[in-house]
């Protein structure tokens, strides 16, 4: 009689174990698909409501200045750098109330806790996804945004210097930038003999009018400039006295227009650390504007970091509010965030008024919210 020999249990359980890894492999997957939905949309429709505050300076540089379509893109893709770095720790706090918040509401939260799934292995995915968000924050914040910054300097400086060009058309007046006109003759055949016209009123203490057979455009790349180099011309200025007026003639004059004088976006060069140190130095740790400018040294890494916590705080606030869906996890996770800024703005006022020291009010909110993410998500992993 033939006798059925059963299964070793040592095997069973490796059999067993496998087939527990293979599912936990699949449902972290699960966890993770449920995550990156929610961050693509939150995040379009974020950067999307930064864009809306330069999105009429890019319409008119694209109608109205003549500037090309390619230009206009170029200026927007430079721009994208500083927006994903404000946007990207919304969407991740998004993301995971999201998540999580429609996985409690569908009772698969429950179901996957019943079978033996804490808190802390269904949040695997979530770590994983934090780190990514963070890594990429990080990234942007240290090298993107000071490299997307120097090219919208390049970009800018290109866009001013093709407004004058166009601003040089011949038999029309022209506003390159604001309170200065340029009137070129359309009378010569060649550009060497055709003459130009201009009325600079940028000051108006010192208003100017120049006149000059022979121009040219070039870009100062050390000041940041554009200038148009006119030659064999007279400056006509009226001083402030009434009866005084003043004619200087000029073999060479170079008429500069400065980025911050037109409408393009210019870029304000920060301070290194030894420079900020210095001032410190010599006002004995009390400017405040130096205080506020190494507490966004520190904020280099620290507004990165928030980004990690945010996304684990949105596991225990997604479970608390389930019924709130995809609108309503945006609104909670975009109230978090104001609260979040809210606090550092309280934070820049302390360390400007040497209440705290720089380091301190860079990192004590990521402080407050790490401790709570820690209190909250213990308290959901013990319910």
């Amino acid at each position: 009689m033939d006798k059925t020999h059963p299964v070793p249990y040592s095997v069973a359980l490796i059999s067993e174990c496998a087939e527990s890894m293979v599912l936990r492999k699949l449902l972290d997957r699960y966890i993770f698909t449920e995550l990156l939905s929610p961050f693509l949309v939150s995040l379009g429709a974020l950067c999307f409501v930064m864009l809306t505050r330069e999105l009429l300076r890019l319409v008119e540089l694209l109608v109205s200045k003549g500037v090309g379509l390619f230009a206009v893109l170029k200026v927007f893709a430079n721009l994208l750098p500083s927006f994903l770095v404000l946007t990207l720790p919304i969407a991740g706090i998004i993301a995971s109330i999201t998540a999580f918040g429609r996985l409690s509401f569908d009772k698969e939260l429950v179901a996957m806790r019943a079978a033996g799934l804490s808190l802390l292995r269904l949040a695997r995915p979530v770590f994983l996804f934090a780190l990514l968000v963070f890594a990429l924050t990080l990234w942007l914040a240290q090298w993107g945004q000071p490299w997307s910054s120097m090219n919208l300097k390049k970009v800018a400086l290109n866009l001013l210097r093709d407004q004058l060009v166009l601003a040089l058309e011949r038999g029309t007046f022209n506003e390159p930038i604001p309170k200065m006109m340029i009137y070129v003759s359309d009378l010569g055949e060649e550009e060497e003999s055709t003459g130009i016209f201009v009325s600079d009123a940028r000051n108006p203490d010192d208003p100017r009018i120049i006149v000059a057979q022979q121009y040219r455009v070039f870009i100062d790349a050390s000041t940041n400039q554009v200038a148009l180099r006119l030659q064999e011309g007279v400056i006509h200025s009226k001083p402030d006295e009434i009866d005084e007026y003043q004619q200087i003639a000029f073999s060479s004059y170079d008429l500069k227009l400065s980025l911050n004088q037109s409408g393009y976006t210019s870029t304000e060069e920060r301070p290194s650390y030894e420079t900020i140190m210095t001032q410190l130095s010599q006002s004995q740790g009390r400017d405040p504007s130096a205080l506020r400018r190494l507490m966004e040294y520190y904020k280099d890494l620290a507004f990165p970091t928030a980004s990690l916590v945010f996304c684990i705080l949105g596991v225990p606030v997604g479970i608390v509010s389930k019924r709130s869906g995809r609108i309503g996890g945006f609104a909670v996770g975009v109230l978090v965030v104001i609260v979040y800024y809210v606090l550092n703005i309280g934070c820049e006022f302390l360390v400007t008024t040497a209440v705290l020291s720089p380091f301190a009010g860079a990192w004590l909110p990521n402080g407050v919210f790490s401790l709570v993410t820690i209190m909250w998500f213990y308290k959901m992993s013990r319910e």
